[in-house]
């Protein structure tokens, strides 16, 4: 057996409509329409890679680590001015926590409490 990509992760989420305000309208994702759900929830396509975000009715904490975010279960996406999505998260009031290693990295967290990396490379 040989694994050859990652198709899709999935993240629980509470509320589909606040949810979707943080992925479509702070992070920038687009939506996929190619996915059709019989239950609440949405996808969106990043490059060859899909994000499921599943509704639940409570999404269980996953902070492990509070002093270091990237210890914790997360999702890692690349952009290109790292500087330029950090005053962004700021401005619409998300949590930042820059990244300990000193790569050019910072962590926040959705409306769930999702941690989501973000690595200029």
């Amino acid at each position: 057996m040989q694994i050859t990509q990652c198709l899709h992760a999935a993240l629980l989420v509470t509320d589909l409509q606040r949810a979707e305000d943080f992925y479509s309208n702070i992070l920038g994702l687009s939506k996929s329409t190619a996915r059709n759900l019989n239950f609440p929830g949405t996808w969106y396509q990043i490059g060859d890679f899909q994000l499921h975000l599943i509704v639940a009715p409570t999404v269980p904490p996953q902070i492990q680590n509070p002093e270091k975010w990237g210890r914790n279960p997360h999702i890692s996406f690349a952009v290109t001015d790292l500087n330029a999505i950090k005053q962004h998260l700021i401005t619409h009031n998300y949590p930042i926590q820059s990244s300990a290693s000193g790569r050019s990295a910072l962590f926040t967290k959705d409306p769930d409490n999702n941690i989501i990396e973000l690595s200029q490379i």
